[in-house]
């Protein structure tokens, strides 16, 4: 399970190392990771295992296609999803059509998010710290949570 956030920089060439604690991790899952859009959210990628990266494939690919709105995430995760692997010192190459489109430069901050990556641009990413939950926002999901 990846977890914890990751100040990082962006290569010349538009790679990024995968955090230490994290390369055990990749290896195990095949050393094989899936670059895609994050669909709901500006200045971010997702970066995926390459086993959860199918299970999360097939489930959109399996949406019916009529429908705009699953036509559009088909086209954001799975068009645009790129594979790539790590280097011998950890690093992956980021597509430039992804970065280009994400804002993501030469500064970004990676995110272990349980499943899989998330890698902000440095300022999407600051915004969306800076940003509260109000009252309002509160599911019934979140008033159990025991925080």
């Amino acid at each position: 399970m990846f977890q914890g956030e990751t100040a990082v920089t962006l290569d010349d060439k538009g790679r990024v190392a995968i955090p230490a604690a994290h390369r055990d991790l990749v290896a195990k899952s095949g050393n094989r990771l899936v670059v895609t859009y994050n669909p709901f959210e500006h200045g971010c990628l997702w970066i995926f295992p390459q086993e959860e990266w199918e299970r999360v494939r097939d489930e959109v690919n399996a949406l019916p296609s009529v429908k705009a709105v699953h036509r559009n995430l088909q086209m954001k995760l799975v068009g645009a999803a790129a594979h790539v692997e790590p280097d011998a010192n950890g690093r992956v190459s980021l597509p430039a059509s992804q970065r280009g489109a994400s804002g993501i430069e030469k500064r970004a901050v990676l995110l272990g998010m349980g499943n899989k990556f998330e890698l902000w641009s440095e300022q999407a990413h600051l915004a969306k710290i800076r940003e509260t939950i109000g009252e309002e926002q509160i599911t019934e999901d979140m008033l159990e949570l025991k925080l």
